[in-house]
Formats: C-alpha cells, sequence, structure tokens
C-alpha cells in the first residue's frame, strides 16, 4: 500500500492476504500468442460461403482469428448447421479461486454457436451474436481437453438461433449454452 504522505509502503499491508511468507516471489509464467492480419482473414471471408471459409480455416488453408490463436481452439469439424472445435486450457485462464474461468467457457460456446449459424450463410452475409445464456455445469481445469459442440436450431433471415455445449475428454457435459445471432447482409 503507498503512503500518501511520502510515497513509502506499509509493510503490514505488503503481507495481508498474500499467503507466501514476507519477501517471497512468486514465480513468474510467460505465453507468447502469435497471429496473422485479422482484417485479411475477414475479407478472404467475405468471399466465400460461411461453411467454404470454415472449412478453409480447418484445413488451415486459411489462418486461425486471433482469438482462436489466444485461447488455443481449433477446429474439429464443421458442416451445414454444425461446429465442433476443441481447446486445451492453460493455467493462463485461471481465475483467482484456481479454476479456468468461465468467460472462456462462454467465448467457445458463443464461437461453436456463432460458426455452426455461419455455416449456413452465403458468401458475403455476416452475423454477430445479439445474445448468449451459458450455463456452467462443472468446474473446467486447465490440461483438460475440452470438446464444444454448436448446432443450429433455428436457422433465419434476420435472426437465427443456436444451441452448444462443452465436453471434457470423459463425455461429461461441462457447460451448455443458447445463442442468438443477427444475421447481416
Amino acid at each position: 500500500m503507498v503512503d500518501g504522505v511520502n510515497g513509502g509502503t506499509d509493510s503490514a499491508s505488503d503481507e495481508v492476504g498474500s499467503g507466501m511468507p514476507d519477501g517471497a516471489a512468486l514465480p513468474i509464467r510467460s505465453k507468447t500468442v502469435s497471429w496473422q492480419d485479422p482484417h485479411a482473414l475477414a475479407a478472404a471471408g467475405r468471399t466465400l460461403s460461411g461453411l467454404e471459409f470454415l472449412s478453409a480455416m480447418a484445413r488451415r488453408e486459411l489462418p486461425a482469428p486471433p482469438i482462436a490463436e489466444l485461447f488455443g481452439m481449433t477446429i474439429e469439424a464443421v458442416e451445414p448447421g454444425d461446429a465442433v472445435f476443441r481447446c486445451e486450457p492453460d493455467e493462463s485462464t485461471y481465475n483467482p479461486i484456481g479454476v479456468v474461468h468461465g468467460g472462456l467457457a462462454c467465448i467457445l460456446l458463443d464461437t461453436v454457436a456463432g460458426c455452426a449459424v455461419h455455416t449456413t450463410l452465403a458468401a458475403g452475409v455476416g452475423y454477430t451474436s445479439l445474445e448468449i445464456k451459458v450455463n456452467y455445469l462443472r468446474p473446467i481445469h486447465g490440461g483438460s481437453v475440452l470438446v464444444a459442440h454448436g448446432w443450429v436450431t433455428k436457422p433465419g433471415r434476420r435472426v437465427a438461433f443456436a444451441e452448444g455445449d462443452i465436453r471434457d475428454q470423459d463425455g461429461k457435459i461441462l457447460a451448455t449454452a443458447s445463442s442468438s445471432c443477427l444475421i447481416m447482409g
């Protein structure tokens, strides 16, 4: 804590709640993330149907978007109205209580639901998430292999609806979601 008078620190405050012996340093961990130009990827995507676009990414003919690189998401399969992604979260995604942050599950579910909708769209037609509701059923731990599956429940010209789930390597459902996407174009 910074002392407002002389800028010094209050050593008693430094120790409160740290759980570490006085003067002990926590080891530093790091993670390097690399990605390609997302604007070039989006431009390429506008020339292909959603299914063609996602299939090209799955075959690695097109690069993954930055969000996929950041969280280690890969496309396992895409078909009309259906998308399956894989993700192996590490401890960089942990929240303060020592499990993977629920935001990662939400990002993964938003991705597979949106991509399932995208597989139904013609070239030049886009989408954006309008709403997502996530149900967290079990904690997610780093080192787990997650499989996220999204499927369209009702396509539409203005709004499409999709659902998704995340399962662990044993097939246990960890989280589910329902989503709506605005169709643009």
